[in-house]
């Protein structure tokens, strides 16, 4: 784990959804997806991932305004079955594409117990778990998966990136405890963890980044001249291949040598994503599968931990916590960054964030 920022300010929750919600507005949103996005972006902060909330913002009005996302798309369902559907976004801002897709998935999994919605003509839609977790306020088990625009990890034993991060993230009720969620990057090391680390003026743990001769890139700095490793090895670049296919290639959109590089501004980014939704009362009485479920996190979570370790998780737990606590005493952002929002606002033309 990359060691978090010591010089930071805390900003209370409301203050930054109001800062994102206008600043989105400013770079052409209309108001009610401007908010949608903005409650997208929270949702990352809160629990903790870092790499895809506030700190996007930058990046994403560098890009509509040059005309790389359409901030006023007709986002539209291309092809429909009782439990499936393609969703075109227009090139839509993702948060705004999957949210969309989320609630065709719960809409049919109602219906038919099971449902699986693809999309193409999305962009980056910040943390996958966001959208894994829309089904579970239906009792449902989500499942979310994106192909990244980026080409970051190279097929095992190559050199030529032709895969991203690829993430996948999977949700599963609970009665009492905190839902287990599982939200991880097909590579060791997300790419937006990397841009923090080096903006952060931190270095990386050895083993997540190499070059081109094999070497480990411990410098933040110098990855985008290098190749993220994937997580286990060869069934990390399987997991990766996968998702490819399933969130992309099945959708219609460009992956490999043909994918694009949201670094130029003006293209759109042609993401494509999946999400999967399915109904536990198709399969057990809800009430007793969340209280089985519960048991199985409650014994990992009072298992015996190895010497040296406070405790064991699972996934989810450490996420939930941390919304807890950011929700009473705010999201620390590094004091750099919170400054360079402020040069950002007076750009738009908004009032700047103000800390607690």
């Amino acid at each position: 784990m990359i060691d978090p920022p010591k010089s930071v300010r805390r900003f209370a929750v409301a203050e930054e959804s109001r800062f994102l919600s206008h600043a989105l507005i400013a770079a052409g949103l209309p108001e009610a997806d401007a908010g949608a996005v903005a409650e997208a972006m929270l949702f990352a902060d809160l629990r903790g991932v870092d790499s895809h909330g506030i700190v996007r913002l930058p990046s994403y009005i560098r890009r509509l305004r040059a005309g790389g996302i359409n901030p006023r798309p007709q986002i539209r369902l291309v092809r429909e079955a009782d439990a499936t559907a393609l969703v075109d976004g227009d090139n839509r801002m993702g948060h705004l594409v999957m949210r969309h897709a989320a609630r065709v998935a719960i809409e049919k999994a109602e219906r038919h117990g099971v449902a699986w919605v693809g999309t193409r003509g999305s962009n980056h839609a910040g943390a996958a778990a966001c959208y894994a977790m829309m089904p579970l306020a239906r009792d449902m088990i989500g499942l979310y998966m994106a192909v990244a625009n980026n080409n970051h990890m190279a097929p095992w034993g190559g050199i030529e990136p032709l895969l991203g991060t690829n993430p996948i993230a999977i949700a599963v009720p609970t009665l009492t405890e905190p839902p287990i969620v599982l939200d991880i990057a097909t590579t060791a090391i997300s790419f937006g963890r990397i841009r923090n680390a080096a903006d952060a003026g931190e270095r990386l743990p050895e083993g997540l980044v190499m070059d081109y001769e094999g070497r480990s890139v411990t410098d933040p700095a110098k990855a985008d001249h290098g190749l993220l490793l994937p997580i286990g090895g060869y069934k990390g670049f399987g997991l990766s291949l996968m998702f490819s296919l399933l969130g992309g290639v099945l959708n219609g959109t460009a992956t490999g040598r043909d994918a694009v590089n949201i670094e130029n501004e003006a293209v759109p980014g042609n993401t494509g994503q999946a999400i999967m939704a399915l109904r536990v009362a198709n399969f057990a009485a809800v009430e007793d599968f969340k209280r089985r479920a519960d048991k199985v996190a409650r014994d990992i979570r009072t298992s015996k931990p190895m010497p040296g370790v406070g405790e064991v998780r699972y996934p989810g737990l450490n996420a939930h916590r941390t919304e807890e606590e950011r929700r009473r005493s705010g999201i620390p952002l590094r004091t750099s960054f919170a400054a360079s929002l402020d040069k950002l606002a007076a750009e738009l033309g908004i009032a700047s964030l103000a800390p607690l």
